[in-house]
């Protein structure tokens, strides 16, 4: 397919259909956007989670056990670490380790993490494009019942287990969107922009929370569509039920679509929930959402690309 896609997306789940786009897609068609907000220092180091479990998921040396990190992991740098004292709350693999000392080195001589990234995707072989949302910083925070966390805090090293009140992006009113990505928005042939089934209020809001996401996406000349992260009120992994429970949302496919209201031209549901379709006020494709398989990821794909030219068609 010569048509030209851009996807935001967060880690492991949005990972796993913008590699059907980029299979089903011609090479150098997809330009995925990925959320910067789960950014932060560790051990002196700058972590990207969710661009680097895009950066492996799309180079296919993504760790198939854990879900993130490396395949054909070593863990010397860690036990030597946890043996010394050091901190070992989060995991870092050793070859996971040289992406992140040559990024720290690079951004403290100057480079963007837009460079950086380029950089890296060239590396793996990718023709994708793989894009921070910013090139500044912007950090998520959880506001919970045992006081306010930041993300990494929260999500790993306190597993969700805090109650959740309230999330803020420190930086983002200041922020820009990343020039490259905003470029991708303009392509030529830009056929769709998806928005892939991460979880919204910690993957895509920290996007949509820098005003010029928005505003660049107000003015999109080609249909944007959400793919569900919930089937039958439950996420396939993560804590997107959890927190819109606790948030007072209620956990419902149908409520993400209202979350992403006067963005979407499309919303594609789980077949499990095609009972929601007639609830929804955008266009519903339904379909199976759940990504098993490597066969699953580029159904699906088509799936979101089909509705994509059915929208843009002219009535």
């Amino acid at each position: 397919m010569s048509r030209r896609v851009v996807a935001l997306s967060g880690g492991i789940g949005g990972a796993k259909l913008a590699l059907g786009l980029q299979r089903v897609l011609s090479p150098g068609a997809l330009s995925v956007v990925a959320n910067t907000g789960d950014d932060f220092e560790h051990l002196g180091l700058a972590i990207c989670p969710d661009l680097d479990t895009l950066l492996y998921t799309l180079a296919g040396v993504a760790n198939p056990e854990l879900g993130w990190g490396r395949s054909e992991e070593s863990w010397n740098f860690m036990a030597e670490l946890e043996r010394l004292g050091g901190e070992g709350w989060f995991r870092l693999g050793d070859r996971d380790l040289a992406v992140h000392i040559e990024r720290t080195r690079r951004l403290a001589a100057g480079e963007s993490l837009s460079a950086i990234m380029g950089a890296f995707a060239r590396q793996f072989g990718l023709d994708t494009q793989l894009l921070p949302m910013s090139d500044e910083r912007v950090r998520t925070f959880v506001d919970t019942d045992v006081g306010t966390l930041a993300f990494q805090q929260y999500f790993v090293a306190r597993q969700c287990a805090p109650r959740v009140r309230a999330l803020h992006y420190e930086g983002s009113a200041a922020a820009h969107a990343a020039a490259g990505a905003l470029a991708a928005l303009d392509q030529p042939g830009l056929a769709a922009i998806v928005i892939c089934p991460s979880n919204p209020y910690l993957s895509i809001d920290p996007i949509l929370a820098i005003p010029g996401w928005r505003a660049a996406l107000a003015s999109r000349k080609a249909p944007l569509i959400a793919v569900s992260p919930l089937i039958g009120g439950a996420a396939v992994k993560g804590p997107t039920a959890k927190i819109m429970r606790e948030l007072g949302v209620e956990v419902s496919a149908l409520s993400v679509a209202t979350h992403y209201a006067g963005l979407l031209d499309g919303f594609v549901l789980d077949e499990t929930d095609a009972a929601l379709a007639a609830c929804c006020s955008v266009p519903v494709r339904i379909t199976r959402t759940l990504m098993r398989s490597l066969e699953d990821r580029e159904n699906l794909a088509r799936e979101v690309l089909g509705f994509a030219a059915e929208l843009a068609a002219p009535r």
